[in-house]
């Protein structure tokens, strides 16, 4: 219908360059339109008669505008306008046709019926007379696409059934993955030497590799080569739930509890109820009933589990099927977490003799996972050890080396003044935290925080919250505890899994035999609990700070929790050991090993970073640091690292999994002789995953990659028209073609409509 009015199809238009063949320049068509408009406008506001001021100019604007818009037409009739057009030259070109020949094209969702695989669709929609047509004007290259592109036909120009017979037989859609990115880029490599005038992309969009990254579009771009795509596949599936993502750490420490928040979503089952597991292997570790959220909608769901053991544990998360659904596959995902059996070594100052030291040393009793060194004063110049590894630990006090203190993961602070330790003790303590990553947990007393004097020490900014500067915040008498928003969601208060349980049980908690005022949380401060007596006060506050964290815990009272409890109750020993894993676990080591992911879909392309420091946690910029990668098969490698530049200390491995499983790192840093330290990270490839998710027709990546390399997205309903509008692109070989305006159809139509319209307004109102 387009073409019936506009004589050419639309790329033309769109593509074009509009231009005037007439001899006289275009100021002259200008000055003339504006000439001829305004003596109009004289002419027929003189000869319009009296009326009404609104009626008249009413009148006169509607007949000028006619009037001037013929006249307008005419004069540009005159000049001959024309479109200029770049246009591929027949016979001399090549048609690059690309076949997606995944695993997901392999889904019954296309066709007529609703029930043809997408890849049947797509050779059908090439049979009906898509290749036929191409082939008439321009020589045609097949090629299969998966996780690579391989060509499918035989010679260039082949014109009989041969190549669509290949076609045919060479698909069998089971590839594990979809690299559209990866295969437009060697096609624009291989083809570099060739007159590529178009590519004809036939897909469901899937793409593995994370999109069309920039490159390639400069690539497509540099060559002036337009992509055409046809879309094939649902683009909203009628029954499914999907998972999208599990977010878990990657590391633990042994029987800790972990926490993962998984995000997922569905259509056609939205108010329903789903199950939720946690597995390790077969052994179920957690499981949820999770309320379905709208249609389309992303929900997230947070479940606690049990870290179990120490090793390279592989925890999936699965949404148990529900009646009907299209594509069951997309149900679960698995992570790799790396559980350490390492023992964590807290050091805990007290300064005096009190209850919540002896409890919270008992809570940590039958905890393998750490370890608590204490130093107790228990006169002005005398400290009582316990924990220690030998007896020169701790022999003359707190540390006052790097080395003797950046040995511990976390500390704990308790009734003890500020004044208690020097300047350079202070300084070690803010170098704990920022320098080495360590956690550090100030707990309330009668010489803790504002009456120690920390708020006008030199280590005030270490708190999490605005210290009172001034003396009696510490109060002995009763207040209760209630858990935030933040602290019902949080894995170092969960005592209970449910959380609406969990929040009760807090919410019975016996009351503290004390309290002290904290002060304001400070911005970016989490605030976990808070305290009532008389009012509302922060009890338990944390914070980020540098490569550490800190927290405060307004209490020396927690105690009564088990003393006052029913015998049995876990709650103030669950407590203290979720509080102090948290403290201690995520503090790093010497040598620190991480990954953008840990799990690679599809691709074996490995990136690490690893961060090497010394004793005293000073970058070493100097150091030599190799991974010995152990991997499926028996396979092993040693691979050095390489310096990250103008980031000392930073070393990065780029290297290749070559087949799919499981692999393990083991990284080392070196100075000289002097080994600095290890760590150990665990990734997997997997391959043909990635397929089973997001199977419905992606679009929106099809639509894109069209409009930004010249190109268009093609409906199955439109492909009669795609030989012949393919032919408009600069790619390739091509001459630009000077295609006249003057004889559209639409050209008369909007004449005689002009005209008409004027000749009826001039008789309904009497104008001459």
């Amino acid at each position: 219908m387009f073409e019936f009015f506009f004589k050419y199809p639309i790329p033309v238009f769109t593509k074009g360059k509009l231009i005037l063949l007439g001899a006289w320049p275009g100021w002259v068509l200008i000055l003339l339109i504006v000439v001829f408009a305004g003596g109009l406008a004289w002419l027929i506001w003189r000869r319009l008669p009296e009326a009404a001021p609104r009626v008249r100019n009413c009148r006169a604007w509607s007949v000028w505008g006619l009037e001037a818009a013929t006249v307008m037409l005419l004069l540009l009739l005159l000049w001959e306008p024309a479109i200029t057009v770049a246009e591929l030259k027949s016979e001399q070109n090549i048609i690059a046709v690309l076949v997606d020949d995944s695993r997901s094209m392999a889904i019954a969702d296309a066709g007529a019926d609703g029930r043809t695989t997408r890849e049947a669709a797509a050779v059908k929609a090439l049979e009906d007379g898509v290749l036929a047509g191409l082939q008439k004007k321009f020589q045609t290259r097949v090629y299969r696409l998966d996780g690579g592109l391989t060509r499918l036909d035989g010679p260039a120009g082949q014109k009989d059934s041969a190549q669509l017979d290949g076609l045919v037989a060479g698909t069998r859609p089971g590839a594990g993955s979809t690299h559209i990115n990866a295969g437009l880029r060697q096609l624009t490599t291989e083809t570099s030497d060739l007159p590529v005038g178009a590519v004809v992309l036939l897909s469901d969009g899937a793409e593995n590799s994370g999109g069309i990254d920039v490159e390639t579009i400069n690539a497509l771009h540099n060559r002036r080569l337009p992509v055409h795509t046809i879309g094939f596949g649902k683009e909203k599936a009628a029954h499914d739930l999907e998972i999208d993502d599990a977010a878990v750490a990657a590391k633990a420490m042994a029987n800790s509890r972990m926490t993962a928040t998984v995000s997922f979503h569905q259509r056609g089952y939205a108010g329903q109820k789903a199950t939720l597991d946690v597995k390790d292997g077969d052994k179920l570790l957690a499981s949820k009933q999770v309320t379905l959220d709208r249609d389309g909608v992303e929900s997230s769901e947070t479940i606690f589990f049990n870290a179990g053991d120490a090793g390279v544990k592989s925890i999936g998360f699965q949404l148990e099927p529900l009646p009907g659904e299209e594509n069951a596959a997309n149900n679960a995902v698995s992570r790799l977490v790396d559980v350490s059996g390492e023992q964590r070594r807290i050091l805990y100052v007290e300064g005096e003799p009190r209850w919540e030291f002896k409890f919270i040393r008992r809570a940590e009793e039958d905890d393998k996972g750490v370890q608590i060194v204490s130093m107790l004063r228990t006169t002005e110049n005398k400290i009582y050890r316990q924990g220690i590894a030998d007896p020169s630990e701790l022999a003359d006090g707190f540390p006052v080396k790097a080395e003797d203190l950046f040995k511990y993961q976390a500390i704990i602070i308790g009734s003890v003044e500020a004044q208690y330790f020097t300047p350079v003790q202070q300084e070690l303590l803010r170098e704990f935290v920022d320098k080495r990553g360590g956690g550090l947990l100030f707990l309330g007393g009668r010489f803790a925080l504002g009456d120690g004097g920390w708020a006008s020490s030199s280590l005030a900014d270490l708190f999490p919250t605005f210290l009172p500067n001034e003396k009696g915040t510490f109060h002995r008498d009763p207040a209760t505890v209630l858990l935030t928003p933040a602290g019902a969601e949080s894995p170092i208060t969960r005592i209970l899994d449910d959380r609406a349980t969990n929040i009760e049980r807090w919410r019975k908690l016996p009351y503290l035999s004390d309290y002290q005022d904290p002060g304001a949380p400070k911005p970016g401060a989490t605030v976990l609990a808070q305290m009532v007596a008389g009012r509302t006060m922060p009890l338990l506050v944390t914070q980020n700070y540098g490569r550490g964290k800190t927290a405060v815990l307004a209490t020396s009272g927690t105690w009564r929790w088990q003393m006052s409890s029913a015998l049995g109750d876990p709650s103030h020993d669950l407590f203290w050991q979720q509080l102090l894993r948290w403290l201690a676990a995520d503090s790093p080591g010497p040598v620190a090993a991480a990954m953008p992911q840990q799990t690679l879909m599809d691709e074996g392309h490995v990136q690490m970073t690893v961060v090497a420091r010394d004793q005293e946690f000073t970058p070493a910029a100097d150091a030599h640091v190799s991974a010995h990668v152990i991997g499926p098969g028996g396979m092993s490698a040693m691979v050095d690292l390489t310096p990250v530049p103008n980031t000392p200390g930073t070393f990065a491995m780029d290297w290749t999994a070559e087949t799919p499983g499981s692999y393990v790192a083991e990284v080392t840093a070196n100075r000289g002789t002097t080994e600095l330290g290890k760590d150990v990270i665990a990734f997997r490839r997997e391959d043909g995953v990635a397929e089973n998710f997001h199977t419905e027709q992606n679009r929106e990546l099809l639509e894109k990659l069209s409009d930004e390399t010249g190109g268009r997205y093609w409906g199955q309903d439109e492909l009669g028209r795609l030989a012949k509008e393919i032919s408009y692109s600069e790619a390739g070989i091509s001459v630009r073609d000077t295609k006249e305006l003057w004889d559209m159809p639409v050209v008369f139509l909007l004449l005689l409509g002009l005209i008409s319209a004027d000749w009826l307004l001039r008789r309904k109102w009497g104008v001459v």
